[in-house]
């Protein structure tokens, strides 16, 4: 019998240790840009956080103007984290951890790093 715990207790433990690897910090900073928790970030501020024109109306001057969701891509971690406290009434609210936000922070400026170096050369 504790032979069998023994050998039931080291099989969880390999798949924890499986598991822990079956996705990527990518993959998931990916997916939680995509769908955090219902609608994803992407529909609003681009597929990289570039910012995008979610609708346009004509006022009544006859002067389109643009509704707008931010670039969010180029921000300091500290405005980003903030920006999830804030009420808005566009932006719907989301109960991220802060470990969360470092994901989605991390996916957002990857790309922008890589592009500031190859600026430099």
């Amino acid at each position: 019998m504790r032979q069998k715990r023994l050998l039931i207790m080291i099989g969880l433990f390999f798949a924890l240790e499986a598991w822990s690897d079956f996705i990527t910090d990518d993959e998931y900073a990916k997916m939680l840009y995509e769908n955090p928790r219902g609608i994803g970030c992407d529909k609003c501020h681009g597929s990289h956080g570039e910012g995008m024109i979610l609708s346009s109306y004509k006022d009544k001057n006859g002067k389109v103007v643009n509704i707008t969701a931010p670039r969010i891509n180029d921000i300091p971690m500290k405005r980003f984290s903030s920006s999830f406290e804030k009420k808005s009434k566009l932006m719907p609210v989301y109960f991220l951890t802060s470990d969360e936000k470092a994901y989605l922070y991390y996916y957002l400026t990857k790309n922008q790093k890589k592009e500031r170096v190859a600026n430099v050369n």
